[in-house]
């Protein structure tokens, strides 16, 4: 029998900066041993001890149609975030093997020229089919490396299309970025991608018919009242990220919309819409959990099959059956 870990000990590691220590957290909650008490225990554990040393991490997404750039814009991003001095995290959310459920691409093989540099953590995360582009155990792992001192922490998702809008639900910036030549500006006015983007980066900006995907761009985000409430604009970037151009004007970007955020309130919106979505999605699973322990249920649902009770009342039976288990202190 293993020996459970020394979370306390693994959390205080990982405020030093220490990679093995980011390493196991992450691993910890992104194995999928919630089925079992002790699982769920040590999730808990986990989620509690890193709690009060979260919140500080710039949040940004990159998301986008397959073939844009999105790992070769994310380690230039890398190389110019360290430039000035900021700690940076990555969450490379990769497309799951069909056999061991694991990343496909490893991380020192997506960003091999910052492996070494202890400034920065990388972490390749498998969806495990998951839709919407992220992992299930993401939010965990953010907070993990927001704990370990990360100024940034880049979430780069995989290419699934109109769903990989599931990460502005994690970002404080969100990054879609297009490439010329593919009618990704088409196609992303009609996923209501545009919508949104918190800064539109046109990666690949040296191929023919850059210019005119900006002036489309721009003119659809024009179009579609491109001004948030309190004031927020939506660049249009430009960027070549294999050779670093326009990294620097997209790090602006971010920074400007991260001070923006600060003073308008929206950061403190945007985390509390997050926390209100984390805690619904956590109840909801504790509730099938519960309805999976309750033989009720199938009773339930042979007297619905049989007629003799419609599903509505047949539910509310169950949420009964729940409250009455919750008062009588039987958690999860």
């Amino acid at each position: 029998m293993s020996r459970p870990p020394d979370v306390a000990d693994l959390v205080a590691r990982a405020r030093r900066g220490e990679h093995r220590a980011v390493a196991r957290l992450i691993s910890l909650v992104e194995t999928d041993t919630a089925d079992s008490p002790g699982g769920r225990a040590v999730l808990r554990e986990v989620a509690a001890a890193l709690a009060p040393h979260t919140g500080r991490a710039h949040v940004v997404g990159l998301t986008g149609p397959p073939g844009v750039g999105k790992s070769t814009s994310t380690s230039a991003l890398v190389t110019a975030l360290r430039q000035r001095g900021r700690r940076v995290g990555v969450l490379a959310v990769d497309p799951s093997s069909p056999f061991s459920g694991g990343a496909l691409l490893g991380d020192r093989v997506r960003m091999g020229e910052h492996a070494t540099d202890d400034g920065v953590f990388i972490r390749s995360m498998a969806s495990r089919g998951h839709l919407g582009g992220l992992a299930w155990s993401t939010p965990q792992a953010l907070r993990v490396l927001d704990a370990a001192g990360c100024d940034v922490v880049l979430v780069e998702t995989v290419g699934v299309g109109q769903s990989e809008i599931e990460v502005v639900a994690l970002a404080d910036t969100t990054v879609v970025l297009l490439a010329p030549g593919m009618g990704d500006e088409v196609q992303a006015a009609k996923a209501g991608i545009l919508e949104v983007a918190d800064v539109l980066a046109v990666n690949k900006a040296d191929r023919d018919g850059a210019a005119r995907t900006v002036r489309d761009l721009e003119q659809a985000v024009a179009m579609g009242a491109d001004v948030a409430p309190t004031g927020w604009r939506r660049p249009v970037v430009q960027t070549v990220a294999v050779r670093g151009e326009g990294i620097d004007e997209l790090v602006a970007a971010l920074d400007a919309h991260r001070a923006w955020l600060g003073r308008s309130g929206d950061r403190l919106r945007r985390r509390r819409a997050r926390a209100v979505a984390e805690i619904e999605a956590l109840t909801l699973e504790q509730v099938r959990r519960r309805i999976g322990d309750l033989r009720v249920a199938g009773r339930l649902a042979d007297r619905v099959a049989a007629g003799e009770l419609d599903p509505y009342r047949a539910a509310d039976e169950l949420l009964g059956t729940l409250g009455a288990m919750g008062a009588g202190g039987g958690g999860v």
